[in-house]
């Protein structure tokens, strides 16, 4: 198996050598990298195939074909004196962060260690989180529930079925129809866990996870077979009984159903674990900015608002309805309107309009408008060429109105104090809305 690593928006050459990827397998993994619904109309939006090279976009993760592995990832600053190999590691527990902020998921990376972090591929790392969560878990039993069954049987058990009794069994009076409740493990979360241990067997390389996989699937032996599409996640209710399930229950969510990333593949042909990293980046910002301003006045939503901008003059009918990533509101006023973007600005010094897109700007103009806010944020992740320090960027006064649009960053690069680092951020919106009030 040949494992190849490559960071957004940079390249693979083709080639035989060193640092280089082979024709077919470039070829084959492109191939999976367009069954992705992440690879856009023309099928590049994962991986450009191009006549020298494989350009990677931004969308991270990992491909795995029969014969080789490409990960995928974010472009994220981390130690520069560091090694490669300590620069991996450290870039991949920093996604791993943040799909768990993401996902609100308990994930303990200390427990794995620093050489697993340089020589396991992400997936691997994944899977070894979820094999070790759901090894934990089987070990205090399985959860049960009772389930409605119906049966003819010999003595009368549950309440008698007497629409069956005087049809089915009428020529057989010595059986009766049954109705009963039967405490069973044959539910849906366990046929989701089993179908999520069958599929991460199918998508696994190491053998240390195999072997995992292999123990859990001894447990699940008698669990039904149930294919992906026909799980029934709505059954599934998470409450006090089986709280310590919830973070598996998300994690065979990422890695069966379509939340921030995508997964394909079948009959050997390869499989695809990737996240869209705007989509990433936009939820763990929010889920970290609602957990700073958990306890106050303020409540933070994620792709609210939902107003529109213009209204039809013929029928009154409101169009163009707008979605920011993040509000921060006091009261039934938005104080704070924030717009993240997984792109790279550059220095003040370099450019005063710090390489942000005029789309972005009027993008926020009309946020501005519809939502009144004193206060909009263009959110980018920190990274070397910008100021030595994080934050608040750039401000600027929006021509004719008080309203104040400011760029700011955020080093993800580090997870230490960033709740506080964020809360930099949003202060002045909730130092303008305490002084109005």
């Amino acid at each position: 198996m040949t494992s190849y690593l490559v960071r957004e928006w940079e390249t693979l050459p083709h080639g035989e050598g060193a640092g280089c990827i082979p024709e077919r397998h470039a070829t084959r993994l492109v191939e999976i990298a367009k069954g992705s619904s992440l690879s856009g109309r023309g099928g590049s939006g994962v991986l450009e195939d191009r006549r020298r090279d494989l350009r990677a976009r931004g969308v991270v993760g990992v491909l795995a074909a029969p014969e080789c592995t490409l990960e995928i990832l974010p472009k994220i600053d981390v130690a520069n004196d560091a090694s490669s190999d300590a620069q991996t590691a450290a870039i991949r527990k920093r996604l791993v962060h943040m799909l768990a902020v993401a996902l609100n998921l308990k994930v303990e990376t200390g427990r794995i260690t620093e050489l697993d972090w340089q020589r396991e591929t992400l997936l691997e790392i994944l899977i070894r989180i979820y094999c070790e969560k759901l090894t934990q878990a089987v070990r205090g039993g399985i959860p049960r529930q009772y389930v409605g069954r119906e049966d003819d049987l010999a003595a009368l058990r549950g309440t008698l079925n007497v629409v069956r009794q005087f049809t089915v069994n009428a020529a057989n009076p010595a059986l009766l129809g049954c109705r009963f409740d039967e405490l069973s493990d044959d539910i849906s979360l366990n046929r989701i866990m089993k179908a999520c241990v069958t599929h991460l067997s199918k998508m696994s390389r190491t053998a240390a996870n195999q072997q995992r996989l292999r123990e859990l699937a001894f447990v699940y032996a008698e669990i039904a077979d149930v294919p992906t599409p026909a799980l029934r996640w709505a059954d599934v209710l998470i409450d006090r009984t089986n709280r310590q399930w919830q973070d598996l229950f998300a994690m065979a969510q990422l890695f069966l159903r379509d939340k921030y990333q995508n997964t394909s593949g079948g009959s050997g042909q390869g499989t695809a674990l990737l996240f869209e990293m705007n989509d990433l980046f936009e939820e763990y910002v929010g889920r970290l900015i609602a957990r700073a301003l958990a306890g106050t006045d303020y409540r933070v939503t994620l792709q609210g608002g939902l107003r529109y901008c213009l209204t039809a003059l013929d029928s009154e009918r409101a169009v163009f309805q707008t979605k920011p990533d993040i509000l921060i509101w006091h009261g039934r006023e938005v104080v704070h309107v924030l717009d993240t973007k997984w792109k790279r600005i550059s220095a003040r010094i370099d450019d005063p309009k710090q390489g942000v897109s005029q789309a972005d700007v009027y993008q926020m103009m009309a946020y501005a408008h519809v939502y009144k806010s004193p206060i909009l944020t263009l959110l980018y992740p920190h990274h070397d060429g910008l100021a030595d320090r994080e934050g608040i960027q750039a401000q600027f006064k929006v021509t004719g109105h008080d309203t104040v649009l400011q760029t700011a960053s955020v080093d993800v690069g580090t997870t230490e104090g960033i709740i506080e680092r964020l809360q930099q951020i949003v202060r002045p919106s909730t130092d303008t809305a305490s002084r109005v009030n």
